[in-house]
């Protein structure tokens, strides 16, 4: 290539989304560049180590080293610097320290990575412990340590933002103490049990949900429902640029009110007018049965995990038809699907 030529392409780089960008990673390593090298010199850093390197999570460690830099101190000098246990390592010019892909992510020290590919399908299929465990060949135990630690970073990945209009109301789930053998306020639930009171109940956990017409995403477990808590959730999330619509629940009403936010209450049951067909929650609502019928197959979620499930659904609806394990896995290791839309 001529120098002009691989100036432009350099140039390039940051114009490109993220599927372009591991597109080029891969079309890197087939003409037999090695993948620390694609890091490097992406970062224009120049050539490392030459020859064609395995890494045991595929293109995923180089993925996020392009996009997030060093784990230490987000530095973007960064040249190979040999593999350990199946994973490339690198090491930062910036502050001198070498890392992996898995670096200061739920994933690292985990164990057994030619099996996490089994994991994520089973996650993606919505399978059972017993089942992920029969898939994977591993212990029940295992299965369930591994499904929260693949977890921990889709729970906190949500839009940064929503656009346009935004839908919001909340919904309730009946709060669990599933796991837990002693020191229960209660008599013990079988199979997740039944609420006694819908809606606003001592025995219900309020999650707040925000959607704009996009498909964007963002919940939120409450403490309680009111108008300091929903400011909380939703601050910077939803702003005056957009127009929230809600059932006229005071809590979100009162937010928008203090927030200047424009905000429209649908009348009940939530269905639109004629006059304004286009305002109604019809999209927020449909999400919340989703969720709810979801996760009816997991016989109650200990509340206290209710944020890492509320994350697997989200997660499981933003990659939409780009969900396959390898993404999965980008997923868990923090290179998420709104992040990714974000690059």
């Amino acid at each position: 290539m001529k120098a002009e030529d691989f100036a432009a392409w350099l140039a390039a780089i940051s114009g490109m989304s993220s599927a372009q960008r591991a597109e080029a990673f891969a079309r890197l390593e087939k003409a037999g560049a090695g993948g620390a090298d694609a890091v490097a010199e992406s970062s224009g850093q120049g050539p490392g180590k030459r020859g064609r390197r395995e890494d045991a999570l595929g293109t995923t460690s180089l993925e996020r080293v392009e996009a997030q830099g060093c784990p230490h101190c987000a530095g973007r000098a960064i040249v190979g610097w040999g593999r350990s246990h199946g994973l490339l390592r690198f090491r930062c010019k910036s502050c001198g320290r070498t890392f992996n892909g898995l670096t200061k992510t739920p994933m690292a020290h985990l164990r057994k990575k030619e099996k996490w590919p089994a994991h994520a399908r089973a996650m993606i299929e919505g399978k059972s412990l017993a089942k992920t465990a029969a898939l994977c060949g591993i212990h029940p135990t295992t299965a369930f340590r591994w499904r929260h630690r693949f977890l921990r970073a889709p729970a906190d990945d949500k839009p940064r933002t929503l656009s346009g209009i935004v839908e919001a109301d909340e919904t309730f789930i009946l709060e669990s103490f599933k796991g837990r053998w002693s020191d229960l306020t209660r008599k013990a639930r079988r199979r997740g049990g039944t609420a006694r009171h819908p809606g606003l109940h001592q025995d219900n956990i309020p999650i707040l949900v925000a959607r704009d017409r996009k498909g964007a995403t963002f919940d939120a477990v409450l403490p309680q429902v009111d108008s300091a808590r929903v400011g909380a959730a939703l601050a910077g999330v939803v702003t005056p640029d957009n127009h929230l619509i809600g059932d006229g629940g005071k809590a979100i009403a009162a937010f928008a009110r203090r927030a200047g936010i424009p905000f429209h209450a649908v009348p009940a049951p939530g269905k639109p007018t004629p006059e304004a067909p286009h305002l109604h929650i019809n999209n927020v609502n449909a999400y919340h049965g989703r969720l709810k019928q979801w996760l009816s197959r997991f016989n109650g979620v200990a509340t206290k995990n209710l944020p890492n499930y509320l994350g697997w659904r989200r997660a499981l609806e933003a990659w939409g038809d780009q969900l396959a394990p390898p993404n999965w896995i980008k997923g868990a290791i923090g290179n998420g699907p709104y992040q990714q839309l974000t690059l």
